[in-house]
């Protein structure tokens, strides 16, 4: 949507605005906001695109999307015409004439920040009110005072912003089971599917019959496995290595056999966009016929998989010929991450025939993918990441949490799915890639100004790899690794898809993309099909995919994002349900922002909580015990005082 509202900017022609921003275009035209000149649309000369944020007053301050000043332009209430905090929307400027600042108002509203508003019910001298649930912000609800009385305090509403009325009741504050409806209400995410998206993926069956299928290749005799978390249910990526001729074969669920472009299912999976997944379950990108069934490469059964067969030299492991087809395997074994770095280990003893089979590929390629990753690491650079992971009771109450560190297992994977994404790039031209740009030279000087005040001192260099490199060496020699390399990834930019390569700096690749997941992320699938439509010479088909190639690039990439903070948000909501009960109890923690409101991160036997500090004389990576003085369910937020440093 900015990039269109952009275009406005510089001028479009009409037959070049995407389809999916034509019933925009049209609206804008009718509104007079757009003018033709020099046959091109363009913003009239009084009308501007930015995006808007509202104060708890109700004035309104937008950002222009195309701005040449740091001030922005004040909306009164009375001129929000149904805008929001964070919409995008198009204004019109008006004369201010009590001040010199520039004043609009909202004409049109583009694309909303947030199609729904999640309230919860409170008395408030004698009415019932509706809270936000993001802010504690009154929201007038549009429903009668006995109807709402009716509801018991405390009880969470899904509001239409676009109606302004009541879309649903998901329940009340004091059932921890609200939480995941409220985390996926909150960026209007559905956990069910439609019926016609449901009775679309059960009409494919539960089986793979191999003589429908003469034109795949058929490697349903190689003893391929898969190697997923212990809880997974939709396994995307299966391998197979032929250790006497150095191939590697990555084979990835054909998910486009069985989703059609603009079909039922597909329809609801480019608004899903990715899989969610939170302790207990996953919300699936696809139905669960197609992710946990027919598409899954499950053990023991055909499944219909699009193929690399990667040929390898065996001295410095770079690929000599990347072949990619259509192809029948027959996983022999379903592996979790711990029974492989057993392996790894050398603890075999419970081996039986087919784990000796696979042995006898897994363990020379696991030296391959270690070879591969130092030749990788030459000109990038890994972080060392844990992931925290929760474990909730029946009820959704917060049980443990646990880290899952990177493990060999999670390494050999990788690295075999890297090369897969890598040959899919260089056969791809033009279409959805996954792009990482360089840090800007600001981001970094800021990034080493904090590392200084934590005793890493590092000249910025031009050569930003090499440089990060050093900041790690050093950060290891405090054992300060993990910490560090998170400040590191927050100074970087977000890594996003777009149609055009702009290499990968993270991993330190010229071209990339994503091609092994298409069960849960749509970007996959798109390429899939894009792959497919090229490697057949289908002009039509290609030319119908790329068409809004962009905007879809562009959604993805959000969607991306929002999937990310579902999961996030449900975890801040279990953190703070369990302190609730644990106001005025101390806990370890440690210091990981310090600008503006000092947060830290619970290090305790829970780990991970986001906690907000009430005192500002703390420094960064600072080891504290923390006394919590608050924990509030609805927002999800906990704050504590510092007790004493644990700093030596």
């Amino acid at each position: 949507m900015k990039n269109f509202l952009l275009s406005l900017n510089e001028g479009i022609a009409k037959e070049d605005v995407p389809s999916v921003f034509l019933p925009h275009f049209n609206a804008l035209l009718a509104l007079k906001a757009i003018v033709l000149k020099h046959a091109l649309y363009v913003f009239e000369e009084n009308y501007f695109a930015g995006k808007l944020d509202v104060s708890f007053s109700g004035t309104g301050y937008l950002t222009p999307l195309l701005s040449t000043t740091s001030k922005d332009i004040v909306v009164e209430a009375s001129g929000l015409h149904g805008g929001m905090r964070g919409d995008v929307v198009v204004a019109k400027r008006i004369p201010n004439k009590k001040s010199r600042r520039a004043k609009a108002i909202v004409v049109y509203i583009a694309s909303r920040a947030f199609a729904k508003s999640i309230v919860y019910t409170k008395m408030s001298k004698g009415k019932v009110v509706g809270l936000n649930i993001k802010n504690e912000s009154i929201f007038d609800i549009t429903a009668s005072q006995k109807s709402l009385k009716q509801l018991p305090l405390g009880t969470v509403l899904k509001i239409d912003n676009l109606s302004n009325t009541i879309e649903e009741v998901l329940g009340t504050l004091d059932d921890a089971r609200i939480d995941e409806k409220i985390s996926l209400a909150l960026f209007d995410k559905k956990e069910f599917f439609s019926n016609e998206a449901e009775i679309e993926a059960k009409s494919h069956g539960d089986y793979v019959d191999k003589s429908y299928y003469p034109q795949r290749v058929d490697l349903s005799h190689l003893p391929f496995c898969t190697i997923d978390p212990v809880d997974a249910k939709d396994f995307d990526d299966a391998i197979y290595f032929d250790v006497e001729n150095h191939i590697l074969y990555v084979a990835i669920a054909d998910v486009s056999e069985y989703v059609y472009p603009m079909g039922h299912i597909d329809k609801e999976a480019v608004e899903r966009g990715f899989s969610i997944y939170f302790p207990h379950k996953s919300i699936p990108m696809l139905p669960r016929a197609l992710s946990e069934n027919i598409c899954s490469l499950k053990p023991n059964v055909d499944r219909l998989a699009y193929t690399f067969k990667i040929t390898l030299d065996p001295l410095t492991c770079k690929p000599l010929k990347e072949e990619l087809f259509e192809s029948i395997i027959h996983s022999a074994k379903r592996y979790t991450y711990e029974t492989i770095d057993l392996f790894l280990k050398g603890n075999i003893e419970e081996a039986d025939a087919a784990d000796h089979t696979i042995l006898a590929y897994l363990l020379p390629l696991h030296a391959l993918t270690q070879k591969l990753r130092d030749i990788r690491l030459e000109n990038a650079f890994s972080f060392r990441s844990s992931e925290v992971r929760m474990r909730v009771d029946e009820a959704q109450n917060l049980l443990a949490t646990t880290i899952e560190e990177e493990t060999p297992s999670h390494g050999l994977i990788e690295d075999c799915m890297l090369l897969a994404n890598k040959a899919a790039a260089k056969k791809l031209g033009f279409g959805i890639f996954r792009t990482h740009e360089s840090p800007s030279f600001e981001r970094m000087e800021a990034l080493l100004n904090d590392l200084a005040l934590i005793g890493i001192h590092v000249k910025l260099r031009v050569d930003l790899p090499k440089m990060i490199q050093e900041i790690q060496q050093k950060a290891d020699a405090l054992n300060l690794r993990e910490e560090v390399d998170k400040l590191i990834i927050k100074s970087q930019k977000k890594a996003i898809y777009e149609p055009e390569n702009k290499g990968h700096f993270g991993l330190g690749f010229d071209m990339y993309t994503h091609f092994t997941s298409p069960i849960r992320r749509y970007s996959d699938l798109t390429l899939h099909r894009l792959l497919k439509a090229k490697m057949a010479n289908d002009e039509k088909k290609l030319a119908f995919l790329l068409k809004d190639i962009d905007p879809l690039c562009e959604k993805i990439s959000l969607l991306e994002r929002e999937s990310d903070k579902v999961a996030w948000d449900y975890m801040d909501r279990k953190f703070a349900r369990y302190m609730a009960l644990h106001v005025g109890d101390n806990f370890k923690a440690i210091v990981v922002e310090t600008e503006q409101n000092p947060i830290a991160k619970l290090d305790d036997t829970l780990k991970g909580a986001r906690i907000f500090l009430l005192d500002s004389d703390v420094h960064l990576l600072q080891r504290i015990e923390v006394k919590i003085v608050e924990s509030n369910i609805a927002t999800a937020r906990i704050y504590a005082r510092v007790s004493r440093s644990l700093d030596v």
